[in-house]
């Protein structure tokens, strides 16, 4: 296995990173859950990724458990052969109020280090790889934000630090305070990106490139799409199908772009091309997500061992020029189908 680095970090990781937010939910067995992280351990995968949010969808009874199952694993473990990355809720003046510090979260120095206790104290470690925020405050200044992940890691809480769901100015304008204030800087950006999602491409990678500022790939697989299942008449398990009934209207909105004509007719395109090449759908969207100079471990998930099979194969396999070639033919005729 050909492991790379995040960023400028020492991080040294396997191109597939576990998540994790399907435990405590989707995954409510703990045994499960062990049975998933084991299994990617045992197949090379060192890289694991959690958030104080976590499972989803978020909840104030149940935020937190993640950690804790993810904790009680890593024991298991030798701690060091484990990068373990986390992340700090998001701002309340976001996308949504996270349902935890009574729905007041910001990315200051209060949360941020309320944040972090809770998290080792739940993981029971001593210190995290990566900490992550988990989207940008449009408020506190970044300044702010910078100044308290740089005590962090300044106390060994933290080793690296980096951000999520941010964009090409969010991003820009964090290094640059992180260069001029001398703080630590952002070395990596968590951002959804799969081949029904490729907004990435547009800004950010060339950021990316430049800055030596890894990609961390979300949702691969465009929360199971790319899979085929959404395709079918009916569909009675995966995460959208219980968003499409939600009465929630943050979940009907994620459900909707997500599941829509133009990610489905993507998709039918996508999985004749995997046939055609005698690929596994799900192989090929993974291994498509992780095949840029900019990626450096993309972000898989599970909610039974039996999942990773496919996943996993994607580890070390390297699309050619031709199915490359055939994925951005589907682009260029169905254009940003999840908007």
């Amino acid at each position: 296995m050909q492991y790379r680095y995040i960023g400028k970090s020492g991080l040294r990781v396997s191109p597939l990173c576990m998540g994790t937010m399907t435990f405590g939910t989707q995954t409510p067995d703990e045994k499960v859950a062990f049975a998933i992280m084991d299994k990617a351990y045992e197949r090379g995968v060192n890289f694991f990724d959690t958030a104080e949010i976590y499972p989803v969808p978020p909840s104030g009874e149940l935020a937190g458990l993640t950690e804790e199952i993810v904790g009680r694993w890593l024991k298991t473990k030798p701690r060091e052969s484990v990068i373990l990355a986390s992340k700090v809720a998001g701002a309340a003046n976001g996308w949504f109020v996270p349902p935890i510090r009574h729905g007041l979260t910001a990315m200051d120095s209060f949360h941020i280090e309320r944040a972090i206790e809770g998290s080792l104290r739940r993981l029971g470690a001593e210190y995290i790889d990566l900490y992550q925020m988990h989207w940008p405050d449009i408020l506190v200044p970044i300044e702010e934000s910078l100044k308290a992940f740089d005590r962090l890691v300044q106390s060994g809480k933290v080793r690296y630090i980096g951000t999520s769901n941010d964009t090409a100015y969010g991003t820009t304008k964090a290094l640059m305070s992180s260069e001029f204030k001398d703080y630590a800087r952002f070395e990596s950006i968590q951002n959804n990106f799969s081949l029904l999602n490729r907004r990435f491409l547009d800004e950010l990678s060339t950021l990316a490139k430049k800055e030596q500022i890894s990609l961390l790939p979300y949702s691969p697989l465009a929360g199971g799409v790319l899979s085929g299942k959404y395709n079918q008449a009916k569909v009675t398990s995966g995460r959208f199908s219980d968003y499409i009934n939600a009465t929630n209207p943050r979940l009907r909105v994620m459900a909707d772009r997500f599941v829509n004509e133009k990610t489905l007719a993507s998709t039918q395109k996508y999985l004749k091309i995997a046939q055609d090449f005698g690929l596994h759908p799900v192989t090929m969207a993974i291994a498509w997500s992780k095949q840029f100079d900019f990626v450096a471990s993309t972000i898989i998930g599970a909610t039974t061992p039996q999942q990773l099979d496919v996943t996993l194969d994607a580890m070390d396999l390297e699309l050619s020029a031709e199915v490359l070639s055939a994925c951005d033919k589907v682009h260029h005729e169905i254009l940003y189908p999840m908007g």
